[in-house]
């Protein structure tokens, strides 16, 4: 096992272990256990009393984070020259077709989401096979499926981000960066939870949310209770 950092041991004696913390001093607790010199994401991971490999309980959906996740997110919108201006005045990065298609099937793929519309999916499911395995293949459950490529692009430029609940019961997702205001982390971990929580598949029996952690990329986990959600902002 490798040996703790001096700086690693002192972010672990900042954390009581049995102790579940509000949002709020977990988000206070992340920012002063975060020892990283560039701006780390704040990420939450929920596990969830559910069996995905079932169909009934599976769970996954989109959630507008109120103060956005302080990422630049790169946009390709695969449309028709019709909806090219829409797309590049609403803020994507790339819009356009076939000279796309064309560039992903060679192998690119330096992109973080990609929309496109249902007229032209017979030419985007060629491309499953590179951008599923990347989680970048457009779906409509997601709303990166639509005719309003506009609207699509600035909810995602805004802080809109999709979520799937993985094979061990577990959603993960990052939630903002390590210098945003600890309110701001709070909150949008809030609206995560909720979100998720709205989601709860009608065949989960028992507990749905069993635990919650807060970390940033380079720091511990921070285990939030579940039972004070409302009152930790």
């Amino acid at each position: 096992m490798a040996k703790l950092t001096k700086n690693q041991k002192l972010s672990r004696s900042k954390i009581e272990p049995e102790k579940l913390y509000s949002l709020t001093e977990a988000a206070k607790l992340v920012k002063e256990i975060t020892t990283s010199k560039f701006d780390a994401s704040v990420d939450i991971d929920v596990r969830l009393g559910v069996d995905p490999r079932k169909s009934n309980q599976m769970v996954r959906g989109v959630v507008s984070l109120p103060h956005g996740t302080g990422k630049q997110i790169t946009v390709l919108v695969l449309c028709t020259p019709d909806k090219e201006a829409e797309a590049r005045e609403a803020g994507a990065d790339y819009a356009g077709l076939d000279e796309y298609v064309e560039k992903i099937k060679g192998g690119w793929t330096d992109i973080d989401v990609v929309i496109t519309m249902p007229s032209v999916m017979g030419k985007v499911g060629q491309l499953g096979k590179i951008l599923g395995p990347r989680g970048l293949m457009p779906n409509p459950k997601s709303g990166t499926v639509t005719m309003d490529v506009g609207k699509a692009v600035k909810d995602v430029k805004q802080g809109k981000i999709d979520f799937k609940v993985d094979k061990y019961g577990i959603v993960h997702t990052s939630i903002g960066k390590v210098s945003f205001e600890p309110k701001k982390i709070a909150e949008n971990a809030r609206e995560f939870i909720s979100t998720v929580n709205k989601l709860k598949p009608a065949a989960a029996k028992g507990i749905y949310i069993r635990s919650i952690h807060l970390s940033s990329t380079m720091s511990p986990g921070v285990k939030v209770d579940p039972k004070g959600l409302d009152e930790s902002i």
